[in-house]
């Protein structure tokens, strides 16, 4: 389902925009003032990120916002229910992403079972690969969620074709090896990886990890079809606070 919505919106967009941000950073007030202002800005869907003490995938920009929604009393349970009230609020698909450690101590069955509930259309978890999710792909499958899976620019085309073989909805690309939120130069080599990530899968292709402006949105177009724009949201909030929000996300396109 969410495959079609995606494609749905591409017939109209020349690229689409994912926007991340970590539920309950700066509060959870802040937060659906945020989600707000994107969604009226323009953004195509939105990661919902249930903050973790040790988010091994982010950068210091998103670790700080994960801390400081953790010490601002965010929960799983809030997060769900954060959930609950954006994805009827908006039309936008909204997406978990998170790691393993918070969908195995809850039970991965009943937490899927709560985001389905919740209403999203799929979850991100960074930390569990395709031959480790036995318990997570069927959950996914029986509630009509959609796994997203990762391709690396370190990872080989064999791999990319295992990770398509598990991956729904479409897969994302890290632009470069590392952590989130560091400045990625979108270069010639960039053409080439997203070519191996094109002939490894049929789904659409989201590209993240260093997307920080208009600049790269527009380098982007005609190579991927969604452009994931997540740290830098979040240092202009902590910068700028939550009313600067809209103008940047209404200026990526």
């Amino acid at each position: 389902m969410l495959e079609a919505r995606i494609r749905a919106a591409r017939a109209k967009k020349d690229i689409l925009l994912m926007s991340h941000i970590v539920v309950g950073y700066p509060s959870l007030a802040a937060s659906l003032e945020i989600v707000d202002a994107m969604v009226e800005a323009g953004v195509d869907l939105m990661e919902l990120q249930i903050p973790f003490s040790e988010p091994m995938a982010d950068g210091p920009i998103i670790l700080a916002a994960n801390q400081k929604a953790l010490a601002a009393g965010s929960t799983v349970e809030r997060c769900f229910d954060f959930a609950a009230k954006v994805t009827k609020q908006y039309p936008i698909p909204f997406l978990f992403m998170s790691y393993y450690n918070l969908l195995f101590r809850r039970g991965v069955a009943s937490f899927v079972d709560r985001a389905k509930a919740a209403g999203v259309v799929g979850a991100i978890v960074p930390d569990l690969p395709p031959e480790e999710a036995g318990e997570y792909l069927p959950a996914m499958e029986r509630a009509g969620l959609d796994p997203i899976f990762i391709f690396s620019p370190s990872s080989p085309s064999e791999r990319m074709r295992e990770i398509a073989r598990s991956a729904r909805g479409f897969v994302y690309c890290m632009a470069r090896k590392g952590v989130t939120g560091l400045h990625t130069t979108f270069s010639a080599e960039l053409g080439s990886y997203l070519g191996r990530c094109r002939a490894a899968t049929k789904l659409p292709l989201a590209i993240g990890f260093g997307v920080q402006g208009k600049a790269d949105v527009a380098h982007l177009r005609g190579k991927v079809d969604i452009a994931v724009v997540g740290s830098a949201t979040l240092k202009l909030v902590d910068e700028k606070g939550v009313g600067a929000v809209g103008a940047f996300v209404k200026g990526l396109r």
